[in-house]
């Protein structure tokens, strides 16, 4: 049975964590809103781009452009797979999933895999096992900025152009609310044609002068098309994180006052026993007398 003395200093140091967890919460609480009007300001653009995109794709020849081209596979293939994860932990299975999910997809792939690597967790967790990296980015969720998205997009491109990959798919955790987040797996490259047209919805018959030239205007709407759908991938990846670290936090601190109730009862239990003991024994002691 411990002593009085080890179940005081163990009560004080759980009061201490919970203290703890509690400023975290109310730290994650406060980002959590900057993170999500940050998101839902992103979502009509990034969706508009995609009806843009949508309206002029279905309408032009895909060998127009080199990501709209529908490859075969080549003998060697591979496919580069951007893992978006946290650069902190204490937030539950926030990072577990999205390592779940992108090591599902790779060992499901037909193709081998390069791994493109965003937030610390993901990068030690692959980077212990020895995949193939193509490139890191971790301590960009400090101060996230369009030109992180911008400088992965340059990547992935380059790879695809240049036939390095023959596809690129992006793990992310999706917001969808507070306490629940959702694993995505989308293919960024090659743009599929048949998912243009079901983005579009309805595709009308219609013939467009282009002025530019598709190509030129295709040079520009495509690149900058990659770096917002990234981009708004890493504003949800941000969003959920904090709004993971906030309810885990909130769990914990309610885990620790169960904690705490549970230590102090058992010490009443331990000190009422050492009374009870203490009593006995003066009463032994005076009825030999």
């Amino acid at each position: 049975m411990p002593s009085l003395i080890d179940l005081r200093r163990r009560v004080r140091a759980v009061k201490n964590t919970q203290q703890i967890t509690k400023a975290m919460k109310m730290v994650a609480a406060s980002k959590l809103r900057r993170a999500q009007e940050r998101m839902m300001s992103a979502r009509p653009f990034a969706a508009h781009m995609q009806r843009v995109l949508a309206s002029l794709a279905a309408r032009v020849d895909p060998s127009v452009h080199p990501l709209l081209d529908m490859r075969e596979r080549r003998p060697g293939s591979r496919a580069l797979v951007i893992v978006v994860t946290a650069d902190k932990g204490l937030c539950g299975s926030f990072n577990t999933n999205v390592i779940k999910g992108a090591g599902a997809f790779i060992a499901s792939s037909t193709e081998p895999c390069s791994l493109g690597l965003v937030g610390r967790k993901g990068r030690d967790f692959f980077g212990r096992r020895g995949f193939d990296t193509l490139f890191e980015r971790v301590n960009i969720f400090q101060q996230l900025r369009y030109a992180d998205a911008q400088a992965i997009g340059q990547i992935a491109v380059e790879a695809f152009v240049s036939e390095q990959v023959d596809r690129v798919v992006l793990v992310y955790n999706e917001f969808k609310s507070v306490i629940s987040q959702r694993v995505v797996v989308d293919q960024l490259l090659p743009i599929v044609r048949a998912d243009v047209e079901i983005a579009g919805t309805v595709v009308p018959d219609i013939d467009y002068l282009y002025e530019p030239a598709p190509e030129e205007i295709f040079n520009q709407l495509l690149p900058r098309y990659i770096d917002v759908q990234i981009y708004r991938a890493l504003l949800e990846s941000n969003a959920a994180f904090f709004a993971a670290q906030m309810t885990a936090m909130d769990t914990a601190t309610k885990n620790s006052a169960d904690m705490i109730a549970s230590l102090t009862l058992y010490m009443n239990k331990v000190r009422q026993a050492a009374i009870t003991r203490e009593i006995i024994e003066v009463v032994s002691g005076a009825e030999a007398l």
